[in-house]
Protein backbone atom coordinates (compact mmCIF):
# COMPACT_ATOMS: atom_id res chain seq x y z
CA UNK A 1 0.00 0.00 0.00
CA UNK A 2 1.69 3.30 -1.12
CA UNK A 3 2.23 5.96 1.50
CA UNK A 4 0.51 9.02 2.03
CA UNK A 5 1.89 12.18 1.51
CA UNK A 6 1.37 15.07 3.53
CA UNK A 7 -0.01 17.67 1.69
CA UNK A 8 2.31 20.60 1.45
CA UNK A 9 0.58 23.76 3.43
CA UNK A 10 -0.94 26.18 1.15
CA UNK A 11 1.14 29.14 0.18
CA UNK A 12 -0.17 32.38 1.79
CA UNK A 13 -1.89 34.41 -0.84
CA UNK A 14 -3.07 37.74 -1.02
CA UNK A 15 -2.04 40.58 1.13
CA UNK A 16 -1.49 41.07 4.95
CA UNK A 17 -5.18 41.79 6.89
CA UNK A 18 -4.02 41.12 10.28
CA UNK A 19 -2.33 44.52 11.75
CA UNK A 20 1.16 44.38 13.17
CA UNK A 21 2.97 47.05 15.14
CA UNK A 22 5.65 46.96 12.02
CA UNK A 23 3.14 47.34 9.43
CA UNK A 24 1.83 50.29 11.24
CA UNK A 25 5.17 52.06 12.00
CA UNK A 26 6.47 51.35 8.25
CA UNK A 27 2.84 53.08 6.72
CA UNK A 28 2.93 55.62 9.60
CA UNK A 29 7.17 56.58 8.85
CA UNK A 30 6.26 56.75 4.87
CA UNK A 31 3.39 58.87 5.22
CA UNK A 32 5.28 61.42 7.22
CA UNK A 33 7.84 61.45 4.34
CA UNK A 34 5.02 62.62 1.71
CA UNK A 35 3.73 59.15 0.28
CA UNK A 36 0.08 59.01 -0.54
CA UNK A 37 -1.42 56.38 1.32
CA UNK A 38 -2.37 54.79 -1.74
CA UNK A 39 0.77 54.24 -3.37
CA UNK A 40 1.75 52.87 0.16
CA UNK A 41 -0.67 49.97 -0.63
CA UNK A 42 0.47 49.37 -4.15
CA UNK A 43 3.29 47.36 -2.55
CA UNK A 44 3.19 43.65 -2.17
CA UNK A 45 4.12 43.07 1.02
CA UNK A 46 1.30 46.13 2.30
CA UNK A 47 -2.41 45.62 3.44
CA UNK A 48 -4.83 46.89 0.94
CA UNK A 49 -6.17 50.27 1.50
CA UNK A 50 -9.44 49.62 2.46
CA UNK A 51 -7.61 47.23 5.22
CA UNK A 52 -5.58 50.43 6.45
CA UNK A 53 -8.75 52.50 7.05
CA UNK A 54 -10.55 49.53 8.88
CA UNK A 55 -7.20 49.12 11.33
CA UNK A 56 -7.90 53.27 11.43
CA UNK A 57 -11.55 52.72 12.62
CA UNK A 58 -10.69 49.79 14.82
CA UNK A 59 -7.72 50.97 16.66
CA UNK A 60 -7.14 53.87 18.62
CA UNK A 61 -3.19 53.76 18.93
CA UNK A 62 -2.81 53.52 15.26
CA UNK A 63 -5.22 56.14 14.53
CA UNK A 64 -2.99 58.44 16.80
CA UNK A 65 -0.17 57.41 15.16
CA UNK A 66 -1.57 58.15 11.47
CA UNK A 67 -2.95 62.00 12.20
CA UNK A 68 0.62 62.61 13.64
CA UNK A 69 1.93 61.10 10.73
CA UNK A 70 0.01 63.16 7.99
CA UNK A 71 0.49 66.08 10.31
CA UNK A 72 4.56 65.49 9.83
CA UNK A 73 3.64 64.77 5.98
CA UNK A 74 2.48 68.65 5.65
CA UNK A 75 5.66 69.63 6.80
CA UNK A 76 7.88 67.59 4.52
CA UNK A 77 5.39 68.38 1.84
CA UNK A 78 6.27 71.89 2.30
CA UNK A 79 9.85 71.43 2.84
CA UNK A 80 9.83 69.77 -0.35
CA UNK A 81 8.18 73.18 -2.38
CA UNK A 82 11.33 74.69 -0.75
CA UNK A 83 13.42 72.30 -2.70
CA UNK A 84 11.81 72.46 -6.08
CA UNK A 85 11.80 76.03 -6.32
CA UNK A 86 15.66 75.90 -5.62
CA UNK A 87 16.17 73.59 -8.07
CA UNK A 88 17.42 75.49 -11.73
CA UNK A 89 15.18 74.76 -14.31
CA UNK A 90 16.83 72.60 -17.66
CA UNK A 91 18.01 74.47 -20.54
CA UNK A 92 17.89 73.91 -24.19
CA UNK A 93 20.35 75.21 -26.67
CA UNK A 94 19.32 75.38 -30.46
CA UNK A 95 21.41 75.06 -33.28
CA UNK A 96 22.96 77.83 -32.91
CA UNK A 97 24.31 78.33 -29.86
CA UNK A 98 21.30 80.21 -28.08
CA UNK A 99 20.45 78.77 -24.75
CA UNK A 100 16.87 79.37 -23.18
CA UNK A 101 14.67 77.11 -20.28
CA UNK A 102 12.76 74.49 -21.32
CA UNK A 103 9.38 75.59 -20.86
CA UNK A 104 7.62 72.45 -20.42
CA UNK A 105 9.89 71.20 -17.57
CA UNK A 106 9.11 74.26 -15.61
CA UNK A 107 5.66 74.02 -16.30
CA UNK A 108 5.76 70.61 -14.65
CA UNK A 109 7.71 71.52 -11.33
CA UNK A 110 5.33 74.34 -10.82
CA UNK A 111 2.93 71.94 -10.74
CA UNK A 112 4.78 69.83 -8.75
CA UNK A 113 4.93 73.42 -6.06
CA UNK A 114 1.00 73.47 -6.39
CA UNK A 115 0.06 70.41 -5.61
CA UNK A 116 2.10 70.32 -2.58
CA UNK A 117 0.79 73.48 -1.70
CA UNK A 118 -2.95 72.25 -2.10
CA UNK A 119 -2.03 69.18 0.24
CA UNK A 120 -0.49 70.95 3.31
CA UNK A 121 -3.34 72.98 3.15
CA UNK A 122 -5.58 70.69 3.76
CA UNK A 123 -3.40 68.35 5.93
CA UNK A 124 -2.27 71.50 8.12
CA UNK A 125 -4.88 74.91 7.31
CA UNK A 126 -3.86 76.97 9.72
CA UNK A 127 -0.33 76.69 9.07
CA UNK A 128 -0.15 75.84 5.42
CA UNK A 129 -3.87 76.74 4.25
CA UNK A 130 -4.94 80.67 2.93
CA UNK A 131 -5.84 82.84 5.59
CA UNK A 132 -9.21 85.00 5.10
CA UNK A 133 -10.15 88.22 6.99
CA UNK A 134 -13.21 89.53 7.33
CA UNK A 135 -12.05 93.18 8.12
CA UNK A 136 -12.58 96.81 6.08
CA UNK A 137 -9.80 99.34 5.65
CA UNK A 138 -9.58 102.65 7.12
CA UNK A 139 -11.26 103.70 4.06
CA UNK A 140 -14.21 101.37 3.99
CA UNK A 141 -14.59 99.87 7.04
CA UNK A 142 -17.45 97.14 7.80
CA UNK A 143 -20.47 98.38 9.09
CA UNK A 144 -23.26 95.95 10.84
CA UNK A 145 -26.62 98.39 10.72
CA UNK A 146 -29.83 96.52 12.25
CA UNK A 147 -33.07 98.11 11.87
CA UNK A 148 -35.71 97.14 14.91
CA UNK A 149 -39.10 98.75 14.59
CA UNK A 150 -40.42 99.56 17.77
CA UNK A 151 -43.74 98.54 17.87
CA UNK A 152 -42.61 95.14 16.83
CA UNK A 153 -39.75 95.23 19.98
CA UNK A 154 -42.40 96.61 22.82
CA UNK A 155 -44.88 93.20 21.29
CA UNK A 156 -42.60 90.81 21.16
CA UNK A 157 -41.38 92.22 24.89
CA UNK A 158 -45.11 92.43 26.25
CA UNK A 159 -45.66 88.74 24.53
CA UNK A 160 -42.14 87.43 26.52
CA UNK A 161 -43.70 89.02 29.89
CA UNK A 162 -46.74 87.11 29.27
CA UNK A 163 -45.46 83.79 29.14
CA UNK A 164 -43.14 84.32 31.83
CA UNK A 165 -46.28 85.46 34.34
CA UNK A 166 -48.33 81.97 32.62
CA UNK A 167 -45.47 79.78 33.81
CA UNK A 168 -45.29 80.90 36.98
CA UNK A 169 -48.50 80.79 37.25
CA UNK A 170 -48.59 77.21 36.54
CA UNK A 171 -45.98 76.43 38.81
CA UNK A 172 -48.08 77.52 41.92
Amino acid sequence: MPEKRKKPAPAVMGRPTDYSQDLADEICDRIASGQPLVRICKDEHMPHVTTVYRWLNKRADFCDMYAKAKDAAADTLAEEIQDIADQMPMERTDGNGNTSFDGAYIQWMKLRVDARKWVASKLKPRKYGDRLTHAGDAENPIKSETTIQASELFASILQNMELKKQQSANER
